[in-house]
């Protein structure tokens, strides 16, 4: 269980920063964010190529699942600007 939490931190993290920089702008969010928005966008991004792909979860490393996890991430990351700038 502590391997699985370790893998979905550095999965969260690679997603995470690699949308950050692949959407131009700032984000005042620290590393905690960053891991919390690829982890987030990990679940999106496996869910949307569950759908596409009719792929099947399993235990091993996919590169295409890093790949939907970044797609995930910047859909969180656009949804989230989104939703603070409409509060401001």
């Amino acid at each position: 269980m502590a391997a699985y939490v370790i893998y979905l931190v550095l999965i969260g993290l690679l997603a995470g920063a690699v949308a950050r920089l692949l959407v131009p702008g700032r984000d005042p969010i620290g590393i905690v964010g960053t891991v919390l928005l690829g982890v987030v966008g990990s679940f999106l991004g496996g869910f949307l190529g569950d759908e596409v792909q009719l792929h099947h979860w399993s235990h091993t490393f996919h590169t295409s699942g890093i790949i939907w996890s970044i797609v995930g991430s910047v859909i969180v990351l656009l949804l989230a600007r989104l939703v603070s700038h409409r509060r401001v």
